[in-house]
Parts: C-alpha cells; sequence; structure tokens
C-alpha cells in the first residue's frame, strides 16, 4: 500500500561535539522517505532548486520512492537549515533558515500521489497541509507533524488539520505547548480531545508515549552509546512507523504499537551519522536484529 508524504527537502549545515557538516542533505520529506521506503513504495512530495545533488534523488527512487512530485526549480535554490547542538543534544538551537523556493511552493499531486490511502503530513504550514489533503481521493489513514512555530502563530488552522486527520506525531515540548499540560502524560492523554484516533509523543533518548481512547502505552528508546547527529531522528521515527502501518494494511492499536517500535529503532540508527548516511546502508536485517535486542532488554 503506498503512502505519500508532503514535507521539507533541504541542505542542512550541522554543528555537534562529533563534527560540522555544511551542505548535506536533510528536510523532513527526505528523511521519512528514507525511512518509509524500507517498508513500501512512497510518493513524496515537496519543492526544490536544481542545486540539490542529483545522486540522493537517485538513491529515493532506488528504494522505490516516486519523486513526479517533487518540483524542481530551475535556477532555485533548494530550502536550507542550520543548527547547532549542545553536549547534551535535547538543546539546540537555529543558526540559519533560508526557505528559499520553499517560500513559493504549491503542492500539485500526480494521480499516483492522489490515490495513496496513506498520507503523511510532515512539519509544514498547516495550510499546505490541508491542501495536500483536499486532493489525496480516498484516504484510509492520515498521519501529521508540527512544530512550535505554527503551535504558536498558526493554531486555528492547526486545528482543522487534527480535525481531519487520525494520528498526531510530535514530541514531549510541542505537546505541552498544544495542550497547556505541563506533565507530559496529562498533555498526551489532552491531545484526544482534539478527535484523534491516536498519539504518538516522542520524548528523544526517554523513549515515547502511545495514547489511544482505550490505551496507553509507553516505551523506552533503543539505548544507542553515541549520538553523532539527531536531525531527522523524529522523520525517520515517522516514516519507519507509517512504512509499517501501511505494510501491515492495519490500523489497529496492536499495529500501531509495534508500528511505533519499528520507528523507534529505525531512529536508533539515524542518530549514528550525518544527514541521511546510515540510512543508505540500512537493511531491513539491520532492524530485526535490534528489534530483538529491544524485545529482549524490555522484557521481565
Amino acid at each position: 500500500m503506498n503512502i505519500v508524504v508532503v514535507g521539507t527537502i533541504a541542505f542542512d549545515d550541522v554543528v555537534t561535539d562529533h563534527g560540522t557538516v555544511n551542505d548535506t542533505p536533510g528536510g523532513s520529506a527526505l528523511y521519512f522517505s528514507a525511512a518509509a521506503s524500507m517498508f513500501v513504495p512512497v510518493n513524496v512530495v515537496g519543492v526544490l532548486g536544481d542545486d540539490f545533488p542529483v545522486d540522493i534523488l537517485e538513491f529515493l527512487r532506488g528504494r522505490g520512492v516516486n519523486t513526479n512530485c517533487l518540483d524542481i526549480v530551475e535556477g532555485g535554490k533548494t530550502f536550507r537549515w542550520g543548527g547547532e547542538y549542545e553536549t547534551d543534544m535535547n538543546i539546540r538551537k537555529t543558526t540559519n533558515l533560508e526557505l528559499n523556493v520553499f517560500n513559493d511552493f504549491n503542492p500539485v499531486l500526480d494521480e499516483e500521489c492522489r490515490k495513496s490511502k496513506y498520507v503523511f503530513l510532515g512539519n509544514i504550514t498547516p495550510e499546505l497541509q490541508l491542501e495536500v489533503l483536499r486532493q489525496v481521493e480516498s484516504p484510509e489513514f492520515v498521519v501529521a507533524d508540527t512544530i512550535e512555530v505554527y503551535i504558536q502563530n498558526d493554531r486555528e488552522a492547526l486545528l482543522k488539520v487534527l480535525d481531519k486527520v487520525n494520528m498526531l506525531m510530535i514530541n514531549d515540548e510541542e505537546a505541552r505547548l498544544l495542550t497547556g499540560e505541563h506533565n507530559v502524560i496529562t498533555a498526551s492523554k489532552a491531545l484526544m480531545r482534539f478527535g484523534l484516533d491516536y498519539v504518538i509523543v516522542k520524548k528523544g533518548e526517554h523513549g515515547s508515549i502511545l495514547v489511544s481512547k482505550d490505551d496507553l502505552f509507553i516505551f523506552p528508546a533503543y539505548p544507542i552509546d553515541e549520538v553523532i547527529d539527531p536531525t531527522g531522528a523524529g522523520d525517520t521515527y515517522g516514516g519507519a512507523a507509517m512504512g509499517y502501518i501501511a505494510r501491515a494494511n492495519s490500523i489497529d492499536i496492536e499495529t500501531i504499537k509495534s508500528a511505533a517500535v519499528y520507528g523507534g529503532i529505525v531512529a536508533s540508527y539515524t542518530v549514528q551519522d550525518f544527514s541521511i548516511d546510515r540510512m543508505k546502508t540500512l537493511t531491513i536485517d539491520d532492524i530485526d536484529k535490534r528489534l530483538e535486542i529491544f524485545r529482549n532488554i524490555t522484557s521481565f
């Protein structure tokens, strides 16, 4: 079952204790597609300049990603983000943000993208999320992500998005901001009042919380000794989780639980290198090996 994802394609300039990288491929749609395509075909919707590396697009196509709905602007400059992480990598500051071609992004879906049954709305403006959703013909399961700026500055439109989606994936700080609840468990449960079927609240190295109308599922992150670059971990989490759900072609609570675990496992690989470099060599066997270790260390 195909997925359609809309999000950013970007150049990232990243600084961590483990080094500095410039002009490295990034963006929510890129990270998501690299992960989700390990499970099912993916249709990616986005915009980029013709300065973006062709080999990265070829990598996606080789993984079964349909790039026909990527708008490549001739002479345009790709979206750029710069960030610097402290030794505690839960803390980062944005050092640069250039919208470039994304400033005039108008998503247009072709027939294949419109027929996708599974939809992931990456952390772009709520208006663009709604525009993509309007073009999908008969979605069976819609998942949305968002970020702090839209919660603070575009709340009304964001609430319209939440009214039309089945599941929300956000981090703990965003959950607190959206609900006004400080306790992360209380905030996770409070998100259900927006009419969602499921909520996943990501807490980085401290794991995730999955909430439904009748269930609360809490699980740890896979333990990593050394984190190189946490950029894109949340997006590969979403990609792997959505890919698992689409492959299972089921949206019951047990499937969502398993999907969340798979998301955490794939994200644990992402943080062990810069950009999508680890995603390029990752295999299903790698994921299954780490999943077995995860099962052993979380059973009692």
